[in-house]
């Protein structure tokens, strides 16, 4: 039993000597030094190279290093054989908790526009739409890990607080919809749109024209899950037009961002380099040592996701 590491951007070195501390006796292997693939029966992955993991004749499971899953499934040699499993990791989703917080508080205290009033060296001390936060609408896409932890946190300020997901959640204090009917009433009612979720073929491209135009005028946009949500063609129409006031965007389709992306210097959108949250092995490697110890015991995977859904 060997475990490989196949994640050249995303500390490598780091993984390997947590996983080494909490076992000695592991055999653990970096990218591309693999040795005999014969011996991989683990895998820890973001964004393999295509075919890579087919390569690994007896690989059993491979735990994704983030919240998604989708870096793996556009691999189209993916072995389906394998089981995969989703790391959840507290600081991830302290991370994304945060990230939420920040820039919902951002637009619910009108923020950028005071931003753009120093810049203008403008000084008005009227608010330009004084609201409360139990009048602020605030909508989830995505009831998940990081969406659940969000939508608490925000509840515990006092915002009018809507989630969405596929599949019905019942979450105290929280106003849950799922369903396409259930999508039409939470963008009607959403403020802040903040998304949060899984990138599956169902949501590519969910956020744009459309979906934008069932949104109050004036809303406010925050994309912290995958860059393939965004329609990128069709927010700055929305953001000329009234649609949208502001967005803020952490995740994009090319990354990093191209220098010459219109995104940088839009007024309206607030650019972040995809770090609203990053996976700690200090943490992770617990639950990945876990589940090895699960597997060879035939016990049930923690967390293993559904692969013909995506999540």
């Amino acid at each position: 039993m060997a475990i490989l590491i196949i994640a050249s951007h995303d500390r490598p070195d780091w993984w390997a000597r947590e996983l080494q501390q909490r076992d000695p006796d592991l055999d653990v292997r970096i990218w591309p030094d693999v040795g005999d693939p014969a011996d991989i029966t683990y895998a820890l992955a973001w964004k393999p190279a295509p075919g890579a993991l087919a390569s690994l004749s007896n690989l059993a499971i491979v735990f994704s290093l983030g919240a998604g899953v989708d870096h793996l499934f556009e691999d189209p040699d993916f072995p389906a054989h394998v089981a995969v499993v989703r790391v959840v990791d507290p600081y991830l989703t302290a991370g994304i908790r945060e990230y939420v917080l920040l820039h919902t508080l951002r637009y619910h205290r009108n923020q950028p526009a005071l931003d753009q009033q120093q810049r203008d060296h403008v000084w008005d001390d009227r608010a330009r739409e004084l609201r409360q936060a139990d009048e602020q609408g605030v909508g989830i896409l995505g009831l998940g890990e990081l969406g659940q932890a969000s939508a608490n946190a925000l509840s515990n300020l006092k915002f009018d607080v809507a989630g969405w997901s596929r599949s019905p959640k019942d979450l105290p204090g929280i106003t849950c919809f799922d369903g396409r009917g259930g999508l039409d009433a939470l963008l009607g009612r959403s403020r802040i749109l903040i998304c949060l979720l899984p990138l599956t073929p169902e949501t590519e491209g969910i956020l744009g024209a459309e979906l934008f135009s069932r949104l109050p005028m004036g809303a406010y946009l925050i994309n912290a899950a995958r860059g393939g949500h965004m329609i990128e063609a069709d927010l700055i129409p929305a953001l000329e037009d009234g649609r949208l006031a502001h967005a803020t965007l952490d995740v994009f389709r090319e990354e990093p961002l191209p220098g010459d992306h219109p995104f940088w210097d839009h007024p309206q959108i607030t650019v972040t380099p995809h770090n609203a949250a990053i996976t700690d092995p200090r943490s992770v490697v617990i639950q990945i040592l876990d589940d090895i110890g699960r597997h060879q015991r035939g016990d049930a995977l923690s967390n293993q996701v559904d692969t013909r859904l995506g999540y």
